[in-house]
Parts: structure tokens; C-alpha cells; sequence
């Protein structure tokens, strides 16, 4: 909500309108024949607006953040070279001459 109302207050100076009126008249307000006022039903659609709006700051910065973890993990897996050396198969070739020598 802090956001819509600094939103709300920048877009006031800059187009001259104000979100804090959006809403989708259903049924007009009127008075009846004794005079009392009979309510409108609106739809206040600037919630949803403001909800959508931090979901979206949200989520961009959720994935900044993974993709910022993503790069870190894949520089220390590139890091640790396999040791040098025979190979399994090789070890096993020279016990099998061996064997076979003797």
C-alpha cells in the first residue's frame, strides 16, 4: 500500500489524476422517495492493481537473486579439476599382465 500511495502521488503531479478513485460503478448511488441516499456497489479495482504491481517487484527481484546464485555455483563447480592420473581401466590392464606373467 506505501508503494501505490508514492505512486499514487507521482502520477497526481505528473497526468493530474489519482488512483485512489479507480473503481467500476455497478450501480449508481441514488436517494429514494423519503430522501434517504441508497448506496452505490462499486468494484474498487485499485487493490488488485497495487497487488499486481509488488508481485511483479517481487518476483523480478527473486530471480535476480537466483540468477545471481546460479553464476556463483556454476564458477566454484568449474573450479576442482579431476587428479591426473591412470584411469581404472588401465590399473586393472596392468594387474591382468601381471597375473598373466606369472
Amino acid at each position: 500500500m506505501l508503494l501505490l500511495a508514492e505512486l499514487s502521488s507521482l502520477i497526481g503531479v505528473i497526468f493530474k489524476s489519482d488512483f485512489k478513485n479507480l473503481k467500476w460503478i455497478i450501480k449508481q448511488g441514488t436517494t429514494d422517495q423519503n430522501g434517504a441516499f441508497i448506496v452505490e456497489v462499486s468494484l474498487i479495482y485499485v487493490d488488485f492493481i497495487t497487488n499486481l504491481i509488488d508481485f511483479v517487484i517481487v518476483a523480478f527481484v527473486m530471480f535476480m537473486i537466483v540468477k545471481a546464485v546460479n553464476i556463483t555455483k556454476k564458477k566454484e563447480a568449474a573450479a576442482p579439476a579431476s587428479p591426473k592420473g591412470p584411469r581404472q581401466e588401465e590399473l586393472l590392464s596392468e594387474i591382468r599382465d601381471l597375473l598373466a606373467e606369472k
